[in-house]
C-alpha cells in the first residue's frame, strides 16, 4: 500500500470515527427534543437545520453543478424520496422514542439492516442465504428479549406501541434505501433536495395541528443538534470516509459501536437505568448483524479475484 493510501485510509477512520460519536449523541438529543414538542413538531425544526448545514456541505464541495444537471423526473423523484426521508421515517422514529426509553428505541432501530437484507430478496432480487435466516433468529431473538425487558417466553411487551413503532421505523429506512438503489442524484445534494422537499410538508402538518410555535431554547437546541448532526454531517462524514478508503468493511464495521457508546451516554446524560435485558438484546442484534456479513475464505477470495 502506498504512503499516499495510508495517509487517505487514516484519514478515512476519522471521518468514520467522527460520523459513529455524532450517530452516538442523537439519542439523548432525540429524548431531549421530546420533552416540550411533538414528533412532528421536533421534525420541522430539525430539518430547518439540516437544510442549512447540507446547503452549506453543498457549497464547500463545490457541487452546486449537480443540481442543474437534475431532470424533471429527478425533482419529482426527490418528493417522493422527501416524504420518506426524513418525513415518514423521523415521525415514526420520533414517535417511538416518545414512548419507550432511549436504550430501548435505539437498540431496536439497529435491526434496520437486516431488515433490508430480507426486504431485497423480493424487491432487488437477491438470495436469501441460510445465513441470513440464522442472522435474522439471532437479531429478531434480540429484539423480543428488549421488547419483553427479558421476559422472551412470556410474551409481555413492554411497551406494544413504542415497540411496534421502532420495528416500523426500521421498515421505512429499509424501503428508503431499497428505493434509493435508483436514485442517480449525487448523495449529498440528494438528501438536500430530500428535505428541502419535506419542508413544506412538514409545514403544513404542523399548521394543521396546530403546532407552529417557537420551541424553548433548549428544545431549539436540540433540534438544532440533530438536523446539523443527525440529519447533515454524519451523513457527509461517513459518505467522505468510505470515499478514502480501501478498506470498506473495517470502516463499516465501526458502525458497531455506535449503539454501545449511545448506551454509556443515555446513562450519565439522561440518568437512565441500562436494563440487562437491553444489553442481552443489543448483543444478540449486533451478534445477528455480524452473522449475516460475515464472509467465507472462499467468498473473500472471489471479491479479491473480482476487484483485481
Amino acid at each position: 500500500m502506498s504512503n499516499s493510501q495510508q495517509a487517505q485510509d487514516k484519514r478515512a477512520y476519522i471521518f468514520a470515527l467522527t460520523a459513529v460519536l455524532m450517530w452516538s449523541t442523537v439519542a439523548i438529543a432525540f429524548k431531549v427534543g421530546l420533552r416540550e414538542l411533538a414528533p412532528v413538531q421536533l421534525l420541522l425544526w430539525a430539518a430547518m437545520f439540516s437544510i442549512m448545514t447540507l446547503m452549506l456541505t453543498v457549497t464547500v464541495q463545490k457541487k452546486w453543478f449537480h443540481v442543474r444537471m437534475l431532470t424533471a423526473a429527478q425533482w419529482r423523484a426527490s418528493v417522493l424520496y422527501g416524504a420518506l426521508n426524513p418525513v415518514l421515517y423521523y415521525v415514526v422514529l420520533f414517535a417511538a422514542y416518545d414512548l419507550l426509553p432511549a436504550q430501548e428505541a435505539q437498540a431496536l432501530n439497529y435491526s434496520w439492516a437486516l431488515t433490508l437484507a430480507f426486504l431485497s430478496v423480493p424487491f432487488l432480487g437477491q438470495k436469501l442465504r441460510a445465513q441470513d435466516l440464522l442472522a435474522g433468529c439471532v437479531c429478531y431473538g434480540g429484539v423480543l428479549v428488549i421488547a419483553t425487558r427479558g421476559n422472551p417466553l412470556g410474551l409481555e411487551f413492554s411497551h406494544l406501541p413504542g415497540v411496534g413503532l421502532a420495528l416500523f421505523s426500521t421498515l421505512i429506512w429499509a424501503g428508503y434505501w431499497i428505493v434509493n438503489t435508483k436514485d442517480q442524484r449525487e448523495p449529498v445534494v440528494g438528501l438536500m433536495l430530500n428535505f428541502i422537499m419535506a419542508l413544506p410538508i412538514l409545514l403544513f402538518i404542523n399548521s394543521y395541528q396546530g403546532l407552529l410555535l417557537l420551541p424553548s431554547y433548549q428544545s431549539l437546541a436540540a433540534a438544532a443538534y440533530i438536523g446539523i448532526f443527525e440529519m447533515g454531517l454524519a451523513f457527509a462524514c461517513w459518505l467522505t470516509a468510505m470515499r478514502l478508503t480501501s478498506q470498506t468493511a473495517k470502516i463499516s464495521n465501526l458502525i458497531f459501536l455506535s449503539p454501545f457508546i449511545s448506551l454509556i451516554l443515555i446513562y450519565f446524560l439522561l440518568g437512565e437505568e441500562i436494563y440487562p435485558s437491553t444489553l442481552v438484546g443489543l448483543g444478540f442484534i449486533i451478534s445477528g448483524l455480524l452473522i449475516q456479513q460475515y464472509k467465507t475464505a472462499a467468498q473473500k477470495a472471489a471479491l479479491k479475484a473480482l476487484s483485481s
